[in-house]
């Protein structure tokens, strides 16, 4: 999991740097067309193009509207923002689902849960709260949006895995996001600069290591032992911005991270401890 958040960041990077040439909702399109090859290519080789068949079009359809949300809202915040400013906001997404998880999901939370919602979100508001100078209002709430939309996606998830196959999902996510958002950046659409091909290229590569890596991730360990790594993408954002970028995120973005990081790993923590412990043979897929 470490690996495939670091994976992901420098990935992230890339797009951080494309967004500076191009329209958020090509660098979009860029992202899921650079993917797609990489991602149906296993599937080619083992033969297993059956999997592929979706079973649910309408939550298909959903998500993959809901990805280009997430997508265009990373890439219209790392425009203005940092890396590590834009995911300090991101990383309020596990709070999401589970307030989500509520009304959409009919699942129960109780009042520790809510707690550390609500105290993950009074930082989110620590990293909003507008200045003359660090996080741009504007950038942030793209990056909130974005964030909201990922958490949705994310339950969308939990429905369609129910009847479809992971392959699946990710396919057709990517397809539909690579069309919608491509759909929508075609009027304004700007030629791609010669040099700028080996970056497309790494971005599919690094795009196809990560989800290779995050999948092996979970199907070794149980989503409460592998979660909480997610949140070290902090630090690679921190890393990156300061050798490439040189900046680093104020004092206020640092607060309010770490008050919704130790709120998410509350919750991943309080839902491990509540949830009955599964043989040690079995593993989660």
């Amino acid at each position: 999991m470490i690996a495939a958040v670091a994976v992901f960041s420098f990935m992230d990077g890339i797009l951080k740097f494309l967004s500076m040439h191009y329209p958020p909702m090509q660098v979009a399109t860029l992202r899921g067309a650079t993917s797609l090859p990489f991602t149906l290519a296993p599937v080619l080789i083992a033969g297993t193009l059956r999997d592929l068949v979706p079973r649910r079009w309408p939550m298909h359809l959903l998500r993959g509207c809901l990805s280009v949300v997430v997508i265009s809202g990373f890439v219209f915040a790392v425009r203005s923002l940092s890396l590590a400013n834009a995911y300090s906001v991101f990383l309020s997404a596990p709070l999401l689902v589970a307030a989500l998880s509520v009304p959409l999901l009919k699942e129960r939370l109780d009042w520790r849960n809510w707690l550390a919602i609500l105290v993950g979100l009074g930082g989110v508001l620590i990293m909003l709260r507008p200045t003359g100078s660090g996080l741009a209002s504007f950038g942030a709430m793209a990056a909130l949006v974005g964030a909201t939309a990922y958490a949705l996606s994310g339950i969308a998830v939990r429905v369609l895995t129910r009847t479809d196959t992971t392959v699946s999902v990710v396919f057709w996510t990517i397809s539909l996001m690579t069309v919608f958002s491509g759909l929508a950046a075609a009027p304004g659409w700007v030629g791609i600069e010669p040099g700028h091909w080996k970056w497309l290229l790494a971005l599919g590569i690094l795009a196809a290591t990560g989800q290779y890596l995050l999948t092996e991730a979970f199907r070794s360990a149980p989503p409460s032992i592998v979660s909480p790594f997610e949140y070290t993408a902090l630090l690679w954002g921190v890393g990156i911005d300061r050798v490439v970028w040189q900046v680093l995120p104020s004092a206020r973005v640092l607060l309010g991270g770490g008050i919704v990081i130790a709120s998410g790993l509350f919750l991943i923590w309080h839902e491990r401890a509540a949830a009955p412990h599964p043989p040690a043979q079995e593993s989660w897929q």
